[in-house]
């Protein structure tokens, strides 16, 4: 007699936005792992049936994204490609009943907070003793680390805390549970991201607790790298600076999202900040770390911006100085308290002072860079591509900042490191030979 077999579920978890939508999307792949289902993250092979995707909804561009991609999962569900769709992440938890009336074709649709909801609909048992555990989307030797959820700052522009709610800290116990795991499965570097990572343990602890989190966290045996993401500068917890430079393992990199420089946006933007204040803590910064590397994120076309708001932004990175930066137009967004302002400036007019800025640093950008040649550099690598090997030096996140072309007559592997004598310097990249 024959027997019918049934095919086993496969699910591809397609990750859109940030780096904290990344590890919330590994940890329902932990999830459905243990409950046994076969689970891959952006998958080519197109040899599953069941599709979830992570979607975002900070800006414009992203929301359009997500959108899209709906919609072409959609498609393929209706071609009979695929048996389920389902949609989670900020713009689902956003726009739900909107997404449910426009694209009723998704079997489900579940907000940012939401996790159990998606497992119990995939016939999968939420399991609390997974805490941590997740099944990564990136190289095995580097992972990002969410220290905290949501966010207590009142940024005008900022979405964030409608999707995500208020600031809520993991523990410090947790975090080095989940650094060790990490570890024990080849991790060589933690990138820690919050949406603040400064405010980390004010809720729980009821003081700031990032410079303890940082002590402990470098005790970590086998942890090489720790590198520090999305730290807000009003009353910056200068403390954090003396636990990088006491642990040679946390790099001598920040990233510090500034938005802009003129003190009429900054009030506009309700960045609780002057422009005097930040170059203070710049300074303070400097001072504690000279070699320290810092990162920035700016908003180009805010409401009410002008020509002198613009031209006083270049002034501030002409003095300051960044090692790196990046720039976001401004988006005009249901809900926040700058949507009650007028957004006069074209698309067009952002995207080309945008372009502006990024044209401006990158001539600061080249020139920095030119002191790295003639010096040698630990440097991580990261991967093999189009027959050269890829790095990066603890000043350098990965695919947000500078790469080094590394020229080895040996074998390389990601994750191995090796002491690179920089031989040349580009806009954003450097090159160079592995010396012993």
């Amino acid at each position: 007699m024959k027997t019918r077999t049934i095919k086993k579920d496969k699910i591809n978890i397609i990750t859109l936005g940030c780096s904290k939508n990344m590890v919330d999307s590994e940890v329902l792949s932990g999830q459905l792992e243990a409950n046994a289902f076969d689970v891959v993250h952006e998958n080519k092979k197109l040899d599953h049936n069941i599709v979830v995707i992570n979607t975002c909804g900070f800006i414009d561009k992203a929301k359009e994204e997500s959108v899209n991609t709906i919609l072409a999962q959609v498609e393929l569900k209706k071609k009979g490609k695929l048996d389920k769709v389902f949609v989670t992440g900020c713009l689902s938890e956003r726009y739900k009943q909107n997404l449910e009336a426009e694209i009723p074709e998704v079997d489900a649709y579940f907000g940012t907070m939401e996790l159990s909801g998606l497992l119990a609909v995939l016939n999968a048992d939420y399991k609390s003793e997974l805490l941590g555990e997740r099944l990564l989307s990136t190289p095995s030797h580097y992972a990002y680390m969410k220290i905290s959820e949501g966010c207590n700052r009142t940024c005008s522009f900022c979405a964030i805390p409608l999707m995500r709610g208020a600031h809520k800290s993991k523990t410090i116990e947790e975090l080095v549970d989940e650094a060790n795991r990490l570890v024990k499965r080849g991790v060589k570097e933690i990138m820690l991201i919050a949406q603040e990572l400064t405010y980390y343990g004010l809720d729980i602890y009821k003081k700031r607790m990032l410079p303890e989190l940082l002590n402990k966290l470098a005790a970590v045996e086998g942890l090489h790298w720790i590198r520090l993401h999305y730290a807000y500068p009003s009353k910056f917890p200068i403390e954090i600076i003396d636990a990088i430079n006491a642990h040679p393992n946390i790099c001598n990199y920040l990233d510090m999202p500034l938005q802009h420089a003129s003190d009429r946006m900054l009030k506009a933007m309700n960045r609780q900040i002057t422009q005097q204040e930040m170059k203070d803590l710049i300074k303070e910064i400097r001072t504690k770390i000279p070699g320290i590397c810092l990162r920035t994120t700016l908003i180009a076309g805010f409401p009410g911006e002008t020509r002198e708001d613009v031209d006083e932004l270049k002034s501030f990175l002409a003095e300051m100085q960044f090692d790196r930066v990046g720039i976001f137009t401004y988006s005009h967004e249901e809900d926040t308290s700058a949507f009650t302002l007028e957004d006069t400036l074209s698309s067009e007019e952002k995207e080309s002072r945008a372009q502006e800025i990024i044209e401006f640093q990158q001539e600061i950008s080249f020139e920095k860079n030119q002191a790295y040649i003639g010096n040698v550099y630990k440097v991580m690598v990261d991967k093999k591509e189009a027959g050269r090997y890829i790095g990066r030096t603890e000043f350098d996140s990965v695919e947000v900042d500078n790469e080094v072309i590394i020229h080895s007559k040996k074998v390389l592997k990601p994750g191995d490191f090796v002491n690179v004598l920089i031989s040349k310097a580009y806009d954003y990249d450097l090159e160079g030979e592995v010396v012993d």
